[in-house]
């Protein structure tokens, strides 16, 4: 049927213009996912506005911006999907992506307690710019986020320069001192400080309370957090030792198994980072009668063997970036 503009994949077509309620269709999960870049730059709204007008004909096509990474994700139901889909972009809409396995949207947090001292003063003719401030930090319970307490007393930092220490602790935490990663879970109280009644400035304030939680972090035992997954894999019950082994050997924490249909459902608690092949190996294992789910479920201190590498590459991605 041609010139169906506003049809898409999954609606119900019917010849009696009257509300009909009709089942959906449940669609499988993607699963299989990478980040795609334009080949040419200045392609991304091209790429984009076509990877929407497939996902508006194939709906098992998940597209979405990774928030952390800042990284265009693609997944499909498999790689060899996600492949017809690069395929289809260069065919019909005449653009050309590359394929990467994502990266994984890494974490820091605080184990202790510290104090730091951030000053910001600079001379330069005429007026300057000065700023002053003392700050604790102390860990918080994993998903409680940011705290910034305020407990200036006696007007030693005047109210309007207090949400510019804010900004400038928040800008330091964008960027943790373990890796450069993002911080999580902590507490900010600003405690003391002094000010200039001419050279203080918005500007100096921020300036030093980013200079403060810097300190601050490198002093308070910081330690890398990785994404773990709740993953439901569902494969013949002939496999299930294979798969569990697998499982055991990425990380993974099995958290039991039902049987199903001549199927068995084995749930487990892995580490993002040993999934991004995943799809390829299980299809290996099973011989293509396996498939599997995976949800986000919180993040852990990743072990310290393995932290030096993931900092490693994520300072080798910044001279990357620099060069």
């Amino acid at each position: 049927m041609a010139k169906l503009k506003e049809t898409r994949a999954g609606d119900w077509l019917a010849s009696r213009d009257e509300p009909i309620q009709m089942p959906s269709i449940k669609l499988p999960a993607p699963v299989m996912a990478f980040a795609v870049e334009p080949k040419s730059k200045g392609d991304e709204d091209k790429v984009f506005t076509a990877l929407r007008r497939l996902q508006e004909e194939d709906p098992t096509i998940d597209l979405h911006r990774d928030q952390q990474t800042g990284e265009q994700i693609v997944a499909g139901l498999s790689q060899v999907h996600v492949e017809v889909i690069v395929e289809r972009l260069h065919s019909r809409f005449g653009a050309d992506v590359t394929l990467k396995p994502p990266r994984v949207p890494y974490q820091e947090t605080i184990r202790k307690p510290a104090k730091a001292h951030g000053r910001h003063k600079k001379q330069t003719g005429g007026r300057g710019q000065f700023g002053d401030c003392h700050i604790e930090i102390a860990p918080r319970e994993p998903g409680e986020g940011f705290e910034f307490i305020n407990a200036i007393k006696g007007g030693v930092i005047p109210t309007g320069f207090i949400p510019a220490v804010e900004k400038g602790v928040i800008e330091a935490m964008g960027q943790g001192v373990v890796a450069g990663y993002p911080v999580k879970d902590v507490s900010v109280r600003l405690y003391d400080g002094s000010y200039h009644t001419v050279d203080s400035s918005e500007m100096a304030f921020k300036i030093a309370g980013s200079l403060a939680m810097k300190q601050a972090l490198e002093e308070a035992a910081p330690v890398l957090l990785e994404p773990i997954m709740l993953v439901t894999v569902s494969v013949p019950e002939d496999v299930v030792g294979d798969v569990i082994g697998d499982l055991n050997s990425r990380r993974g924490r099995p958290m039991g198994m039902d049987a199903a249909a001549g199927m068995s459902e084995v749930k487990a608690e892995v580490p993002m980072s040993e999934m991004l092949s995943y799809a390829p190996d299980l299809r290996s294992i099973t011989g293509g009668r396996g498939e599997f789910t995976m949800e986000f479920l919180r993040y852990e201190e990743i072990p310290g063997h393995l932290a030096g590498k993931v900092v490693e590459e994520a300072r080798a991605d910044h001279e990357t970036v620099k060069a």
